[in-house]
């Protein structure tokens, strides 16, 4: 015996489709993992930022003041802080990949806190940098 139509309709509406990111929860491993690939390649463009800096620095002081004027925009900063977290993220990151690759926080339960950590502790430098250099320059 053939199901009507609207009973096939209404099963295949209840039938969720995975995995989908309502069914689905990406483990926090996943997400530092991906969130790394991301600021990798981030990196490449506030590198970018680093060398028109020192371009500027070696050319005449006219445009390495409209690069410093740039730079400390509120635009400027917020770009730069972004850069510094994104650094600081990657190079845990990196440190979190050279422990799985000694075989140790394999373990999902370390591995979670580890991920954890790697997040926290970006944040933590970031604010730790762009408070040293706020006091550095007296401000």
């Amino acid at each position: 015996m053939s199901k009507s139509p609207a009973t096939r309709a209404t099963a295949r509406r209840e039938r969720p489709l995975s995995p989908h990111l309502s069914v689905y929860r990406p483990p926090v491993t996943m997400t530092m993992s991906i969130i790394h690939r991301i600021t990798g390649g981030a990196l490449y463009f506030g590198t970018l930022l680093v060398a028109v800096w020192l371009m500027a620095a070696a050319s005449s002081q006219a445009t390495f003041d409209w690069v410093n004027w740039a730079f400390g925009s509120w635009l400027g900063r917020l770009v730069l802080f972004g850069y510094t977290w994104a650094l600081m993220h990657h190079m845990l990151g990196g440190v979190r990949h050279l422990i799985w690759d000694t075989g140790a926080g394999l373990e999902k339960h370390t591995a979670s806190k580890i991920a954890w950590a790697t997040l926290a502790g970006s944040i933590v430098l970031t604010l730790l940098i762009w408070t040293a250099g706020y006091m550095a320059r007296g401000a």
